[in-house]
């Protein structure tokens, strides 16, 4: 996982986001509720996340800082993602080469048992 890092929005960022958790007044016509201030906002920081390149679910205020601060875990590049993939792949690899030298040793056990019981 990517180390969290701290960001700045802009004073524009900040009036997006702003605008977006404000209550909107509404008459339900055809059955029909316009979207929450929850997904509103939700969508604002997406849009914020993929222009500054983070994951918007991990969003944080930091402490001692004005509301244009936040922390967040930046999105993978995809050259961070090919490393990532091949390592995971080398892992997986490792781990099956040790599972099957294990079969492997077991069944030699066996067969030896086998041919040291033969008459």
């Amino acid at each position: 996982m990517m180390p969290r890092t701290e960001y700045e929005m802009t004073e524009a960022d900040l009036a997006e986001i702003m605008d977006a958790i404000k209550p909107q007044p509404y008459m339900v016509m055809g059955g029909h509720a316009p979207r929450s201030q929850q997904e509103r906002a939700n969508d604002a920081w997406k849009a914020l996340g993929r222009k500054m390149g983070f994951d918007s679910t991990t969003v944080r205020p930091v402490a001692g800082k004005g509301e244009r601060f936040f922390s967040a875990v930046p999105n993978e590049t995809a050259e961070a993602k090919n490393e990532r993939l091949a390592r995971e792949a080398a892992e997986k690899a490792e781990a099956r080469a040790a599972e099957l030298e294990s079969q492997i040793a077991s069944a030699q056990v066996e067969l030896d048992s086998i041919r040291n019981s033969a008459p």
